[in-house]
């Protein structure tokens, strides 16, 4: 099963612009619900297998995504959301024969879901007995597993936010998307193309703003500058967080140019393709 998109304008029903402008409004977020450092947490433990380490937490996101989804999926209907769009990307469906299935933005959350709780509990995809060893293709449907979780990701910063904000649950969208693309990022398992298309101008949906958008896989590679981004990573190892976590403090390196704009609302600017 594969999910492609197309850049063509999108027949669905568009978030009203005020709604779009929330995703950057630092009095959303920055909202958290917890202060814990994911970029520490995301690392392969020692003496731990990477397969182990990417099967357990993909397993993870897959609930919390799913759990995430359905606290707004009385307002995705394939009414409101004909489409499964976000910016001005549509997304479609390919089933198993290769046909393009077109789909409501329900439907293709359903698809996905569906798709990927067959993967996770395939003991031949990702076994848990003592002995069983990975597919070769283990790394690829990860990836492809993480492509997925990050549409559904976007559709409810894009077209969900407002009643995410409404039930009070944006401080665990943003806390649940940091993670995940803070794990993507560190493994690769995220195309740079995949969050390129969101940020437009370096300003996407929400914590879309990663600061890691399309440029380098690698973390700490920042938007373009006057451009807003999630978190920075001097290397040094200071952590900046900014746009969707809020400003955390602390001073960039001495090797690094990174750091809060004054007066900018938290926000942070990053040097285009700094490679650390």
């Amino acid at each position: 099963l594969l999910g492609v998109k197309s850049k063509a304008k999108p027949n669905g029903k568009k978030p009203a612009a005020e709604e779009k402008k929330m995703y950057l409004e630092p009095e959303y977020t920055k909202s958290r619900i917890t202060d814990v450092g994911f970029k520490e947490l995301v690392v392969l433990p020692r003496e731990i297998d990477l397969n182990e380490w990417l099967a357990s937490n993909t397993t993870t996101f897959f609930h919390h995504v799913n759990l995430q989804y359905s606290t707004i999926s009385e307002f995705c209907t394939g009414e409101a959301c004909q489409t499964m769009a976000v910016c001005n990307t549509q997304y479609y469906w390919y089933d198993e024969r290769g046909k393009k299935v077109k789909c409501t933005a329900p439907q293709y959350v359903d698809f996905v879901m569906s798709s990927v709780q067959k993967l996770v509990t395939d003991e031949d995809v990702f076994p848990t007995k003592y002995g069983r060893e990975f597919p070769s293709s283990f790394e690829s449907l990860v990836k492809k597993i993480c492509k997925y979780l990050f549409h559904v990701l976007a559709h409810i910063y894009w077209s969900h936010f407002k009643e995410t904000l409404a039930l009070e649950l944006h401080g665990h969208l943003n806390t649940l998307y940091v993670h995940f693309i803070l794990f993507a990022r560190e493994f690769n398992l995220l195309d740079p193309k995949e969050t390129a298309h969101l940020v437009g101008g370096g300003r996407g949906p929400g914590p879309g703003s990663t600061g890691l958008s399309g440029q380098s896989p690698r973390l700490g590679v920042g938007s373009r500058p006057g451009n807003t981004c999630v978190q920075c990573v001097s290397r040094s190892g200071v952590w900046l967080l900014c746009v969707g976590l809020g400003w955390e403090g602390g001073k960039a390196g001495p090797e690094s140019s990174w750091g809060s704009v004054p007066g900018q609302g938290g926000h942070c600017w990053c040097q285009e393709d700094r490679d650390f």
